[in-house]
């Protein structure tokens, strides 16, 4: 909706999801569906989530900025704010590497969760259960800790300006 947006802002009241994603990445597609569902399903478990997208976008401009409003309308992120980082600033404090990454932290904003969605498999989703992330993400809300058993993230490299 074209404001800026701060961390408080957005800051859950148990917990803060955030999460670098891009519109290209066939591994961000691959599981969007079931990342809008978490998003919605940890709101009410006081989650609040945060995506941004850091890629340069003159090289890929498939992830412009009004690519990213499409993005976001065709796949409904109704609880899922999705910022720009053009500078790419951010994503270098938050030493991200892939899209998706997913950084999940409790009430004080203390770093509970690096992983991964789910497993994918041929860039399928492995849908045995609830998500790696849903889980941690509730653990978190309700325990303030992340999961000790942690699989980091699958995706495609930020795309570095140069």
């Amino acid at each position: 909706d074209n404001k800026v947006i701060s961390l408080n802002d957005i800051k859950g009241e148990k917990a803060t999801l955030i999460m670098f994603i891009c519109n290209h990445c066939p591994y961000v597609k691959a599981i969007i569906k079931d990342l809008v569902k978490d998003c919605k399903e940890l709101k009410i478990d006081g989650v609040s989530s945060l995506a941004i997208m850091s890629n340069d976008t003159k090289n890929y401009p498939e992830d412009s900025f009004e690519n990213m409003i499409k993005f976001s309308k065709d796949n409904r992120f109704e609880e899922l704010n999705y910022l720009i980082d053009d500078t790419q600033e951010i994503a270098k404090k938050y030493e991200a590497v892939c899209t998706p990454d997913f950084f999940g932290y409790n009430k004080n904003l203390e770093l509970q969760y690096r992983g991964r969605i789910r497993e994918l498999k041929n860039l399928k989703p492995i849908r045995d259960g609830q998500s790696d992330l849903k889980l941690a993400m509730q653990m978190i809300a309700k325990t303030q800790k992340g999961p000790l058993e942690q699989i980091p993230s699958m995706g495609c490299n930020i795309k570095w300006i140069n």
